[in-house]
Order: C-alpha cells, then sequence, then structure tokens
C-alpha cells in the first residue's frame, strides 16, 4: 500500500506499518511534506471512516516526524515499542530497522530523564499576548462578572471550602464511586463536613452552579476545536498535534497534556484558585466572541493554573465535568427536596436560598416550599410511548383525556401583567418571529388573567381550511410559501393563572380553570382537540379516526393526573409505537458520513 487512505485486508491488524515509499504521492500527515520515492516511512494504522467493509487506513509520516508526535502523547496512547508492533517489519533490510529502533531507545531514554524529543528547531517562541486593544464595553469594564453569591448566604471566599483545588478533589470523589447514591452521600458528607471536618463555610450556591454547569444556561462561544486552536498559540505547541491528540475525545486532557508541555506559559506548581476567581472568569468568557480577547482572557488564568486546575476549566467551559452525576444527585446530596424544587423552578439561586438556613440545622430536614413562578421556565411534562390499549386503560384507570398530538413545537407561555417570555421544551428562549404577536392575542383570550403560564404547541395552519400545516412550516423562510396561513396556539394546559400554582391539581380541574378563564381567538388562540374517554372501545375509536386522518397520534392524560414536571406521565400513542412497530412506515438509507464520538465514546464513530 503505497498511498494514504488505501484499505487493509481483514485480519489481525497491527497499530503500525513501515516501508520504503513506492510512488511517492503520500504526504506526511505531521509536516505535510511529501515524502520522496525510496524513503521510509511509517504509518499509524486507523480506522477508515469511509470504508464500507471496516476496512483500515494508513496514515503515512516521516521517521523523525513520528517520533516526534510519540513524545508529546499521553503515556497511554499506543505507540512503537518493537519490531512486533510493526507491520511489514520483517520486509525491512537491517538498516531501517535498526534505524527505527535507535528512536524507540532514544524516546525510552529521554522519557526516563524526564524531558522531551522535541527538537529545538520545532519551539516556537510564544509570548504571553499582550492586552488587546479595548474592542468591546466587556474590555472596559474591570469588573465584568457579577458575583453571584446572595447576601442571604454568607462564605469567606479564601476558605478552604471555597478552593478550586477542593472542587476538583470533591469531583474526583463523585466520578469513582460506583453508585448513585453514593455520589449522593459524598456531596452530603461534604457539605455537612466541609474540608476540615468541623462544618462546611463555603459558598453553597457557588459550588452547585459550577458541579451543574448544563443547568446553568452559559453560553461560552467555544467549540473544542476553537479551545484547541486558541490554546496552541498560547502555549506556543502546535496545533495539528493538539487537534491529533483531540480524536481520542477528551479536549480537557489534550490541553492538560500540552499545557505541561508549554514553552510560553508555565503550569504553577500548587492551586491557589478560588471557586470565585474561576467563577469570575467563566462569566466574562461569556461575553468574549474575538479570538484575541478570548486568548488574552485565557493568559490571564492559565498563569494562575495548575495543568489539572485548567483541565478543570476546561471541562466546565464543555458543560461536563466526566462525573457521571446529574442535578439529582447533586442537589438530594444538599436537601433531600431541592432536586424536586429544581425541576419545578429551575432557579438555582431560588432553590438554594430556601435550602441554606435548613443545612445549619440539626435532625430531621424541614420541608422545602416548592411552587412554580412566572417568567421562570418550568420543566415540562413529558409522554412515555403506549404500546398497547390495556397499558393505557391500566395507566389510567379513572379515564383520560385524548389529545389530538400536534405535530409542532412545544411551548411554554408565561405572563406577567405586560411582560411576557416563551420557553422552548429544552427551556431556551423561542424565536421571536415565531411567538411575538401572540403578545397582542394572549391578554384578548386571557381578558381577566394577568400572571399565567400556559402549556401549549405552535403550529402553522391554513386560515382557510383550519387546516394545520406540515412540520417545519414555522422556519421563518418558510412563510413566504404559506401566505393563507397563521402561527396559531394550541393551549392545552394552564400550570399558573393569578397568583395560584396549578401543579398540584388533577388534570381535569386544571382543565376546567383554562375553559372558564379562556376564549378562543380563531386561527390565533385555540383550545387543543380533545375527547374524555374511560372504555378500551372509545380509545380505539378514537385511534382509528386519527390514523385514518393522517394525523401524528394522541396524547393520553390521567383525568386525576397532577401536573408533574419532567415526569414521563402522560402516554403518546403513534403507529410506531402499537404491535411492536407493525404498522410504521419504513425507509431505506445510506449512511454519508459520521462523526467522531468524544468522552467514552471517543475515537469512535457514530451517525
Amino acid at each position: 500500500m503505497a498511498d494514504d487512505g488505501q484499505q487493509q485486508e481483514e485480519g489481525e491488524q497491527k497499530k503500525f506499518a513501515a516501508d520504503r515509499a513506492k510512488l511517492g504521492r503520500a504526504g506526511c500527515k505531521k509536516c505535510k511534506q511529501k515524502i520522496e520515492t525510496g524513503e521510509l516511512r511509517v504509518a499509524k494504522i486507523a480506522p477508515n471512516p469511509f470504508g464500507s467493509g471496516g476496512g483500515c487506513m494508513k496514515m503515512w509520516h516521516h521517521v523523525k516526524c513520528i517520533f516526534e508526535v510519540f513524545s508529546r502523547q499521553r503515556a497511554t496512547t499506543a505507540r512503537i515499542e518493537s519490531g512486533d508492533d510493526v507491520e511489514g517489519w520483517d520486509a525491512l533490510s537491517p538498516e531501517d530497522q535498526e534505524e527505527i529502533m535507535s528512536h524507540v531507545s532514544n524516546l525510552t531514554g529521554t522519557e526516563k530523564k524526564g524531558k522531551t524529543t522535541t527538537p529545538k528547531a520545532k519551539q516556537t517562541k510564544q509570548k504571553t499576548p499582550t492586552k488587546p486593544a479595548v474592542t468591546s464595553a466587556v474590555a472596559k469594564s474591570p469588573t465584568v462578572a457579577t458575583n453571584i453569591s446572595n447576601a442571604a448566604i454568607p462564605s469567606d471566599k479564601m476558605h478552604k471550602d471555597n478552593s478550586f483545588r477542593e472542587f476538583r478533589r470533591l469531583c474526583a470523589d463523585i466520578a469513582n464511586a460506583s453508585s448513585y447514591l453514593t455520589k449522593t452521600s459524598i456531596v452530603r458528607d461534604f457539605f455537612n463536613k466541609g474540608t476540615e471536618g468541623d462544618g462546611f463555610r463555603g459558598d453553597v450556591l457557588l459550588w452547585c452552579r459550577l458541579l451543574l454547569p448544563g443547568a446553568v444556561k452559559r453560553v461560552y462561544n467555544l467549540q473544542s476545536k476553537q479551545i484547541i486552536k486558541l490554546l496552541s498559540r498560547l502555549f506556543g505547541t502546535s496545533q495539528e498535534e493538539m487537534l491529533e491528540d483531540l480524536e481520542q475525545g477528551d479536549v480537557a486532557e489534550t490541553v492538560r497534556v500540552f499545557f505541561e508541555q508549554s514553552y510560553s506559559v508555565k503550569p504553577a506548581k500548587k492551586s491557589l484558585l478560588t471557586l470565585s476567581e474561576v467563577d469570575q472568569f467563566l462569566e466574562k468568557l461569556t461575553q468574549l466572541t474575538k479570538e484575541e480577547d478570548q486568548l488574552y482572557h485565557f493568559s490571564q488564568i492559565a498563569e494562575k493554573c495548575t495543568s489539572n486546575d485548567l483541565k478543570m476549566i476546561i471541562r466546565l467551559v464543555k458543560h461536563d465535568l466526566r462525573i457521571n452525576a446529574g442535578p439529582k444527585h447533586i442537589l438530594e446530596g444538599i436537601h433531600p427536596e431541592a432536586y424536586q424544587a429544581f425541576q419545578t423552578t429551575r432557579d438555582i439561586r431560588s432553590v438554594v436560598t430556601r435550602v441554606v438556613p435548613t443545612m445549619s440545622q440539626s435532625g430531621a430536614q424541614t420541608t422545602l416550599a416548592i411552587g412554580v413562578k412566572t417568567l421562570t421556565p418550568v420543566l415540562p411534562m413529558l409522554a412515555e410511548a403506549c404500546k398497547s390499549v390495556e397499558q393505557a386503560m391500566r395507566k389510567c384507570p379513572n379515564g383520560m383525556y385524548a389529545e389530538i398530538k400536534y405535530d409542532g413545537e412545544r411551548v411554554q407561555v408565561h405572563k406577567q401583567g405586560n411582560e411576557f417570555k416563551f420557553f422552548s421544551r429544552s427551556l431556551k428562549p423561542v424565536l421571536p418571529h415565531k411567538v411575538s404577536h401572540f403578545k397582542d392575542y394572549i391578554p384578548q383570550a386571557f381578558p381577566y388573567g394577568q400572571d399565567l403560564i400556559l402549556d401549549s404547541e405552535i403550529l402553522m395552519i391554513d386560515v382557510n381550511t383550519g387546516q394545520p400545516l406540515p412540520f417545519g412550516s414555522l422556519g421563518v423562510h418558510k412563510k413566504t410559501q404559506f401566505k393563507d396561513a397563521n402561527v396559531c396556539l394550541f393551549v392545552f394546559d394552564c400550570i399558573y393563572y393569578n397568583g395560584e400554582s396549578l401543579v398540584k391539581k388533577p388534570m381535569k380541574e386544571r382543565r376546567r380553570i383554562l375553559e372558564e378563564n379562556m376564549k378562543e381567538i380563531k386561527n390565533h388562540v385555540v383550545f387543543s382537540e380533545q375527547q374524555e374517554i374511560y372504555n378500551p372501545k372509545e380509545l380505539e375509536a378514537k385511534m382509528t379516526e386519527v390514523f385514518r386522518l393522517g394525523l401524528e397520534g394522541l396524547v393520553l392524560k390521567d383525568l386525576m393526573g397532577v401536573y408533574s414536571p419532567g415526569k414521563r406521565h402522560w402516554l403518546k400513542v403513534k403507529k410506531d409505537y402499537l404491535m411492536d412497530g407493525a404498522m410504521a412506515d419504513t425507509a431505506d438509507l445510506l449512511v454519508l458520513g459520521a462523526w467522531y464520538g468524544t468522552g467514552q465514546k471517543g475515537g469512535m464513530m457514530s451517525v
């Protein structure tokens, strides 16, 4: 195999190959120069992402170049240690074998001395970035980050309980715990005893925000490859080598490895960072969009970081601490009802402010007052697949609402006086072009509703026929195709009305309140179509009618069921689910591409 990209035969596969170039067409993957005909070369053998039969491809390097790559990679990554690791070894001349083994010996000897084998000529002298010219309001203000500590939650920012080193230690303990109960117990012990065993003196809110980076809606404008581009400049290391290491799926570990090899910014010997400093760094990072601003910002924090500190900061930027613990396991560690409160309010600050006064009390934990509030998104109630009529009757023994399953977008509507907010299923703001006009129609539909939260679906309907249009017609560029159509709000639930939370009221009562207080605005705000059902024959007839009309399906709701945020206590009926999928439509598909995974899926491909 002379050229890059040619496939290997199936069989026992070695990870490296060596020969002399036959055609001179392949280029070195490191230095990007052509490998001349007859020159000794070494290849890494990797799965071919474009192959159809599980084949492999060879990524050729000059001998010197591939050993430079070995010198920079982490210790656990495969490398040549003997001739047994190399395909085609026996076909090499003794001189070629000796040349390769001399590089192996040099690499091993250098590592024992704790030095790198990268030639001095490779060093790219990189000064710490100078502070860029002021390009935004962010750069003008030295104190951009807001102080997230609540006045009702006092703590000493310099106390050991607020150190970033303790944060890393706790994350490691949680990650190493095998069961979720153990993870919660570790969190509970830490917040009870602190680092010194005589009580926790840290900032609970700050800890929760950093332990749950995915629950705090920060956007950093940085993907993995952009992080590599920035930090390769900061470290004075090869961007290509960092990107190659990134293929193993862990950008934070790649940053740690190359930070330790940095030419220009050396890691601190001891971690002195506080949680407050890291939080302020992250808050300001959300406001930076220009590469030079981001680079300068990273240079400021990198000077204070150990390699493990910077690794954890990158984990925070990626919203993934790799501890295999979510909001449930962390929040139940500070109070048994904290997660339930968070599911309802999705507001960490309000949950922690209610929890902290109870943490100093010994004995039984006090009950938290849990309730929804307007303008703060509530995790939507969901539905599980219903595979039979019998399952539906068991789930809803008191009768059910059989509601048309609309093929639109789920929207949670919040109104507080004259202020409106619209949240998607993932609790993100809905694009204005889809919902802004509802501010005119909702007050008409709810003439006496000052404060309310509605659960609903939006979709385009034909104003002439009243029929819904296909999914995807809500796009801003689609409106020109549907000139006789409106975006319509189909309201199916009310979970808050004029100061009263309705989540604990049964479905039938919530529907009654909705119907008594809402009047339909044709083609703009309407009730969802539903029918009360009490026996299997009625349900079968409704399902037959829906499928005959070509609708997506039904959502079944227990008449006595309460609104459970985030829980799949409703049922959804679709053709795909019934009779083990026998009614589902089929499709023949061809896979055209794949992505390399990250984390545990690093190095694997998925579509």
